[in-house]
């Protein structure tokens, strides 16, 4: 089980990665937000490597061809989206840049974009759902390698997808805890950062398996 552990924990780390953003670059984010974006992270951790197993080594070298282009896809495109989101933000605030914090309007980052726009929306159904699908793909080859090995399936899933989940709600609270120090900072470019993490993420996915 210690082996099971340390995968889970491995293959969390993108999950995790993308919650830290989250929770440093949306304002107030609610407790049921982080938990629904949690268990979403985690049950995906749990079922890719169920269906791994079941498909098992048939399909194993298709799935093995695609999935790293599949979660690069998925994230360079949603991070791609909040980057030019946030470059378009930056050119409409115009005037507003340079202003400090007391300067810019009350509820508002500045340039007058409002600082409670997050970066990766976790508040968004279909976000989540592609980000929980992009960041668990790597899962659905460790559920084809343990089908292969003939190792039980049902208590490995259920601890990756437990420890996804527990990392998940940690990587929230660290990021909401950075935000009270730094967040203030970010402003206008809290969208360009998360979507930068995003294709960084889909690009450390890519080169893994590429090299």
């Amino acid at each position: 089980m210690l082996s099971i552990a340390l995968i889970g924990l491995s293959l969390s780390m993108d999950a995790f990665t993308v919650s830290v953003g989250a929770g440093l670059s949306t304002k107030d984010l609610k407790f049921f937000y982080a938990l629904r974006a949690s268990l979403s992270f985690g049950f995906f951790q749990f079922f890719m490597p169920v269906a791994g197993w079941y498909l098992g080594e048939t399909v194993s070298s298709f799935i093995e061809a695609y999935d790293h282009w599949i979660a690069f896809a998925l994230l360079g495109f949603i991070g791609g989206k909040m980057i030019a989101e946030g470059i378009r933000a930056i050119r409409r605030a115009g005037p507003g840049r340079g202003q400090t914090p007391q300067q810019a309007a009350p509820g508002k980052a500045p340039g007058g974009q409002d600082s409670g726009k997050p970066a990766v929306d976790m508040r968004n159904p279909g976000t989540l759902l592609v980000l929980s699908l992009a960041t668990s793909i790597d899962a659905l080859a460790v559920g084809i390698s343990l089908s292969i090995l003939d190792h039980s399936i049902w208590i490995s899933a259920a601890l990756i997808g437990g420890i996804t989940f527990a990392v998940c709600l940690l990587g929230f609270e660290a990021g909401r805890r950075l935000r009270q120090g730094v967040g203030i900072v970010l402003g206008e470019w809290a969208p360009i950062a998360g979507g930068a993490t995003l294709v960084g993420i889909g690009c450390k996915i890519l080169a893994e398996h590429l090299f």
